[in-house]
């Protein structure tokens, strides 16, 4: 779950003095629940992940999520959850005893949609059959696996615990489990990674039908290992030949692009991700996780959570490690830079139901967008052109002042 950068200096499109109306309905409520663990932190990783002990405080990390997610429930009183995201970390670390206790705490807190949508994020070398049934049955419905490579050169220099047969047999174990629904994590732009090394990674993904496909390249994160020792990376040339013939293939075999790195097969988008890109709410429990929640005067707080495991389970610090209201200048590259990732865009008039602020405010901005061939001429959609989508930034840029 990524979380979006703040703008808090920056006054878009005329927003500054647009009056902000009450908001009309809200929109759909997430849940993400951050659990910090992994058996080993891998080198390009910037999440707030750390590496286990021996023995997992289970127990106590679940009774602090139901008391965190208790401090948040005054602010969504009346709504249902519509998705939620086990995220890390590695989630599967964890018992399905655990999950189970936490699921139920959270269903007794909140209602579920009939249809919720629930995700938990694991690793190939985590993946134990028995423990994956009874995830399933806790109703847990979607998987989203890392494989990142299924060549053992690449998940090595990746840092990563498990081998490409670990992979391939992750998601043997997913369907056998009873997951009919599961994305696979893909990298690309791996060190020394070449076209064919790209291509065939991709292919082998392919082959195992998952229903979505998470397929982005490989960045250097600042307070990483791969930031202060950087690896040898494709050239420029290449990763461009990667991208394009990589976009074809996943269309060839009927996985539609629906955002910047996410594919799916008909009907299988990410219903938690895209509540995000959209904008909707989503309430973040766990050591370090992010929430957004929307409040029918038009208030849209933003929140994050103390960030160290040791300090989340410990009694005499607060859960909540700050909060930030947006302000009407910050309100539009909110909104945009998340729904103009999505590569069909939003409606136009999800912009004023989000946000509480007219279209009119964002006309300046969208005309010089339109010209310069990075927005779409599309009255009732905001949505950017393929050339758009590949200049992200230079077409926010376009709404600045």
């Amino acid at each position: 779950m990524t979380d979006s950068p703040s703008a808090s200096s920056l006054i878009i499109g005329g927003a500054a003095s647009s009056p902000r109306a009450p908001l009309p309905t809200l929109p759909p409520l997430a849940l993400y629940i951050h659990i910090p663990w992994c058996v080993r932190k891998c080198p390009y990783c910037d999440f707030n992940s750390h590496t286990a002990s021996p023995v997992l405080p289970e127990q106590e990390y679940v009774d602090a999520l139901l008391a965190d997610l208790d401090q948040d429930l005054h602010a969504v009183y009346g709504r249902e959850i519509s998705s939620i995201f086990f995220g890390g970390g590695t989630p599967s670390l964890f018992s399905a005893e655990a999950l189970g206790r936490l699921l139920e705490g959270v269903e007794q807190r909140i209602p579920f949609a009939h249809d919720i949508e629930i995700t938990l994020e694991a690793n190939p070398g985590t993946f134990e059959q028995e423990k994956f049934v009874a995830y399933r049955k806790l109703g847990i419905n979607r998987l989203s696996i890392g494989i990142q490579s299924f060549q053992q050169e690449k998940l090595k220099a990746l840092g990563r615990i498990h081998n490409g047969d670990e992979a391939v047999r992750a998601a043997g174990m997913a369907r056998q489990a009873g997951f009919d629904n599961f994305n696979l994590d893909l990298m690309h732009g791996l060190p020394d990674q070449s076209l064919d090394d790209a291509l065939s990674d991709l292919r082998q993904a392919i082959a195992l039908n998952p229903t979505h496909i998470s397929w982005y390249q490989l960045t250097l994160e600042p307070n990483t290992v791969f930031w202060n020792q950087p690896p040898v990376l494709p050239e420029d040339d290449t990763l461009w030949d990667i991208q394009e013939a990589g976009q074809a293939l996943l269309a060839e075999h009927g996985y539609a692009q629906y955002e910047v790195s996410a594919y799916a097969q008909a009907g299988r988008p990410a219903r938690h991700n895209l509540n995000y890109w959209s904008f909707g709410d989503f309430i973040g429990i766990g050591a370090g996780a992010h929430g957004k929640l929307s409040h029918p005067d038009g208030r849209i707080v933003r929140t994050w959570k103390t960030r160290l495991p040791k300090d989340y389970l410990n009694p005499a610090k607060s859960f909540q490690a700050g909060e930030k209201a947006l302000t009407n200048d910050e309100m539009p590259f909110e909104f945009l830079m998340n729904a103009l990732r999505l590569t069909a865009g939003v409606e136009s008039r999800l912009y004023p139901e989000r946000t509480g602020l007219s279209l009119e405010s964002l006309a300046e901005g969208r005309a010089a967008a339109e010209q310069s061939g990075l927005l779409q001429v599309e009255p009732s959609r905001l949505a950017a052109t393929e050339r758009g989508q590949l200049f992200l930034n230079d077409l926010l840029q376009q709404f600045l002042n």
